[in-house]
């Protein structure tokens, strides 16, 4: 009887455990991945409180959300700290390394601690939060995952030079790859701002002034950071930025004003967020500028009425670092921070970086009526589904062994064949490029010719010295064992204090060839001081100044050479040794004098980690160069705006100087010549169904195999609002050996050729049209009129 009793009991409490078991799975939908993700938002959600729900959508800064100690790294007490009182659910630049966040190749993390470190973040916000809810972990990847020990491609505004969308989407897997093994799941990027203030500081973030162009490689990032499933391992969520017209602040001033109509905005600025949309990227970052009156953080038709309702975006809006704070702070359109959260997420913004625009005020707001419970709960679903997709609630964690493969070979040689495309020539006069492999004397002289960072732009990590190649190293490792290489700095990039031009000049004096490497420098130092945004705090005077002139925060009031450079330049020139000129750096600059007196010109921009074997392979002949420049260089400050795009009428010259820009958009020359024939345009159909198709044919005329880039610009000739001179549509970078020809086709349809009207519709009006096609915006090969029906 006492064994049957036992039974009875033993039975009885086995069918309770079921039973509990079987309400703990039912209250725990949404760890189930066999539920449909909506149903498991809904599921958690209705399990969270205030406190919690506002905490997933506050991002904090992550480099201090770890504790290293040699090679063990565990999550820190900040961390344990915040996940306590503030719930957090997403971190931002966890893995960063640079001068502002202090952290270095010694104090910083390699991709091996990296791994432990997001691992141990996520093991203790799993273990030690009442939902379970995994990170969601945030990093800056613009031109490589800013992290120590990753790949350093070209920056934006190289990348675009490259006018090959393919390349750079595979650029973006391989950044996305080497994110994701170190446990990131959103890379921010691409950068889609037209460029079209020069002074502007961020224009090296760029992919230059055109829409078209930056729509095409923000498809390519975006297809290359997501691929086609989020919970492969290797791919990350694309954030945009900076959401929308950050690029044109009224005197270059980062972050100002910008004086855009709606009209132009829907133009020009918003068609490259809307291609990435349409592109499938999940998250969107605010702008810190005002549009009309109305900071980009609190526009309800900006995120709601256009980015959702408009465009269909599914994804996650995050404000820029503290744009929330910055209601009430910059703009002064909040009265207090409660007012500010209010505003910012009535109007659509879902996350806020930085962690103090949410918050407590977030929750007084809501407390106070001022945010209704369904508003809040979208935005958190917003954030909820992304992890969601991305597999972070099965299986948060990533594998220390596989960073092995982060920075390999194979990334390393596409960092080199893409600064080998991005880089444009500018001027080669009497072919002077490529240069003879019988010279025996080589002078490399400049701040730029040595120098790791000066070479890698802003949003970089601290560079192990052997991981990157300068110019010197790359010429050095192109010659001979019977070619002298001799190198002197000259001068820095902004000091005038030292100089070392005299021996920079003798040095020229002495040999057959000067390869002389200016520019610029987003080179951030541990002596600059930084806002809290991250952004430079610039000192109009200091003793001792840093190279740095370009990169967030550093704006200019003029384009020339800064320092001791043009008496440089000028002085070697004078020696009568023939000089080849390459410039690094992030905008354009004026380059008046040096067009008319240097014998040849290669544009860098900042060229990555092995810009010095592009560089050099291009010098030296073994690349034929064919990168184009995507945004106009000025003759002048007093120019601008000179993008090549502007709206009719055409501008007219000044008293001093005419209206064209040095270099136009679209300009860049080859070691061969190209020949275009045969322009055939048929149209058929009509407004939604209209085809016009476009064929020539292109021949490599020269003795060299090369690239061409065939740009097909449209005039509208009658509209009923004005349009541009003209606008490039289609483009398409060719590879022709030597001799050979190939026909080229284009097809337009209605979206390439439609206006916003009168009435604030998109349209396509009958009418006459010319379609022209050239080697850039001012080279015009073909022409042709077309009418539309």
């Amino acid at each position: 009887m006492k064994q049957v009793f036992q039974i009875f009991i033993l039975t009885a409490v086995l069918t309770t455990a079921c039973y509990q078991s079987g309400r703990a799975q039912k209250k725990a939908a949404y760890k189930d991945p066999t539920v449909a993700i909506e149903l498991r938002i809904k599921d958690l959600l209705g399990r969270m409180t205030l406190e919690e729900k506002v905490g997933q959508l506050s991002v904090l800064l992550g480099w201090d959300m770890y504790s290293k100690n040699g090679n063990a790294v565990e999550a820190s007490e900040q961390f344990k700290k915040a996940l306590a009182t503030q719930h957090t659910g997403m971190l931002w630049a966890t893995l960063r390394a640079d001068p502002w966040t202090k952290k270095t190749l010694l104090t910083g993390l390699t991709p091996v601690q990296a791994a432990k470190a997001t691992n141990a973040i996520q093991k203790y916000a799993i273990e030690n939060s009442r939902l379970n809810i995994p990170m969601l972990l945030a990093e800056e990847c613009p031109h490589g995952h800013m992290a120590i020990g990753t790949t350093v491609f070209p920056t934006s505004i190289g990348q675009s030079s490259t006018w090959n969308p393919d390349l750079i989407r595979e650029m973006a897997a391989v950044i996305a790859f080497e994110a994701r093994l170190q446990g990131a799941h959103i890379g921010y990027g691409p950068v889609l701002d037209l460029a079209r203030e020069p002074r502007w500081s961020r224009v090296e973030e760029t992919y230059g002034e055109d829409p078209v162009l930056n729509s095409r490689m923000g498809e390519a990032m975006v297809k290359g950071f997501q691929g086609n499933n989020l919970k492969s391992g290797k791919n990350i969520v694309a954030t945009l930025k900076h959401f929308t017209a950050y690029g044109v602040p009224e005197g270059g001033h980062n972050g100002g004003s910008v004086a855009v109509g709606k009209r132009e905005l829907f133009q020009s600025y918003l068609p490259p967020f809307k291609a990435a949309v349409k592109a499938g990227a999940q998250s969107v970052m605010t702008a810190y500028n005002s549009i009309d009156g109305i900071p980009c953080s609190a526009n309800h038709d900006l995120l709601t009425g256009i980015l959702r309702d408009q465009w269909g975006f599914k994804g996650f809006v995050v404000s820029d670092l503290g744009s929330i704070s910055g209601l009430v702070s910059n703009h002064h359109v909040a009265a207090n921070a409660t007012a500010g959260a209010a505003m910012a997420i009535n109007a659509g913004l879902d996350a806020d970086l930085s962690g103090y625009g949410y918050g407590p005020a977030l929750i007084d707001a809501f407390r106070k009526g001022e945010v209704k419970a369904d508003v809040l709960d979208t935005a958190v679903a917003r954030v909820l589904r992304i992890k969601m997709k991305m597999g972070l609630f099965e299986n948060p964690y990533v594998d220390v062994q596989k960073t092995k493969s982060v920075r390999n070979e194979t990334h390393i040689a596409l960092a080199r064949k893409v600064a080998s495309a991005s880089l444009v020539l500018l001027k080669n006069k009497n072919n002077v490029l490529p240069l003879s492999h019988k010279l025996k004397k080589i002078a490399v002289i400049g701040p730029n010719a040595d120098n790791i960072y000066n070479q890698l732009g802003d949003y970089t990590a601290p560079q192990d010295e052997n991981a990157v190649v300068t110019v010197l190293e790359g010429i050095k490792a192109s010659v001979g064992k019977g070619v002298e290489v001799s190198y002197a700095k000259g001068c820095a990039i902004r000091d005038t204090a030292s100089n070392g031009i005299n021996e920079a000049v003798e040095l020229a004096r002495n040999a057959e060839v000067a390869v002389v490497v200016l520019g610029g420098s987003s080179a951030r130092d541990f002596k600059t001081e930084y806002l809290n945004t991250g952004a430079a705090q610039v000192k109009a005077a200091e003793v001792t100044l840093s190279d740095m002139e370009s990169g967030e925060g550093f704006d200019r009031s003029t384009l020339d050479l800064m320092g001791r450079q043009m008496e440089l330049l000028q002085k070697i020139v004078k020696t009568g040794t023939p000089v080849v000129l390459v410039l690094i750096k992030g905008r354009p600059l004026n380059l008046n004098w040096a067009a008319d007196h240097v014998n040849a010109i290669v544009d860098a921009w900042y060229p990555g980690q092995e810009g010095g074997n592009a560089i050099a392979d291009v010098l030296f002949g073994r690349y034929n160069p064919a990168g184009r420049l995507p945004i106009s260089v000025p003759k002048s400050v007093g120019q601008l705006p000179v993008y090549y795009n502007l709206k009719k009428p055409a501008n007219h010259s000044y008293v001093e100087v005419d209206d064209r820009p040095l270099y136009p958009f679209g300009y860049g020359l080859s070691y061969t010549t190209f020949e275009y024939s045969n322009l055939n345009v048929q149209v058929s159909g009509a407004q939604e169904n209209l085809s016009v198709k476009v064929k020539l044919d292109v021949r490599n005329s020269g003795e060299r195999d090369g690239d061409e880039v065939v740009q097909l610009y449209i005039v509208d000739k009658v509209s009923s609002v004005v349009t541009p001179v003209k606008q490039l549509k289609k483009f398409k970078r060719v590879f022709l050996k030597s001799g050979l020809q190939q026909s080229v086709e284009f097809e337009l349809n209605a979206e390439d050729l439609k206006l916003y009207n009168q009435q604030m519709n998109w349209v396509l009006e009958p009418g006459d049209f010319t379609v022209t096609l050239g080697g850039s915006s001012e080279d015009v090969r073909l022409k042709r009129d077309f009418t539309v029906q």
